[in-house]
């Protein structure tokens, strides 16, 4: 893979650089350490594009996830304790199944990454929801969230989040007091480096 964008929401560049310098190198290596040759295993079922290799989100999330694990990056868990006051006084809830969680994709000392070749609505809700509930758990301080530019989500199948939406609306919706530092990556293929995009 190659890194083709970087945006700091947040001061998150600056703030990552200074606090977690060796963790951002590191960081940087898997992402250009991973083989995304090897992961174009999906055939398109799709009526715009049957029959077409696609690459599989599922096998691009493995090679993150074993890269991230041999350098000691673990994924955490935060368990959902839902709340009942907020219901009417009229409404009687079924017991809500037991075991519901979030989760960071890895985490090492107090910077969170998450990895996302999902839905639009997943890449956001990271950056602007996950985040700071970890930080409120005291698991982090700063994020750095790993996106496919448009170019490479292309790729991929149909509604896959790309680097260039996120940055738009972030930059958009500007800076809340609540929100965690975060460094968004753009990262394309190797295809995209001989291109130049």
């Amino acid at each position: 893979m190659i890194i083709c964008g970087r945006y700091s929401f947040n001061n998150g560049l600056e703030y990552i650089q200074e606090k977690y310098g060796l963790l951002l190198t590191e960081i940087e290596n898997i992402i250009t350490n991973v083989n995304a040759s090897v992961c174009k295993t999906k055939e398109s079922k799709e009526i715009t594009m049957p029959g077409r290799m696609l690459y599989s989100p599922k096998d691009l999330n493995t090679g993150f996830t074993e890269l991230f694990s041999k350098r000691g990056w673990h994924k955490q868990k935060i368990k959902c304790e839902y709340p009942k006051e907020f219901y009417e006084k009229n409404y009687v809830p079924k017991p809500l199944k037991e075991g519901a969680f979030r989760e960071m994709d890895f985490l090492k000392e107090s910077l969170g990454i998450e990895v996302q070749f999902g839905k639009y609505a997943f890449m956001v809700y990271n950056v602007c929801a996950k985040m700071t509930i970890f930080r409120n758990f005291g698991y982090i301080d700063a994020g750095v969230e790993i996106v496919p530019i448009k170019e490479f989500a292309d790729e991929m199948s149909t509604g896959v989040s790309y680097f260039e939406q996120i940055v738009w609306d972030l930059e958009k919706r500007g800076v809340s007091d609540i929100d965690v530092p975060v460094l968004i990556f753009g990262i394309g293929n190797e295809h995209t480096a001989k291109t130049g995009g």
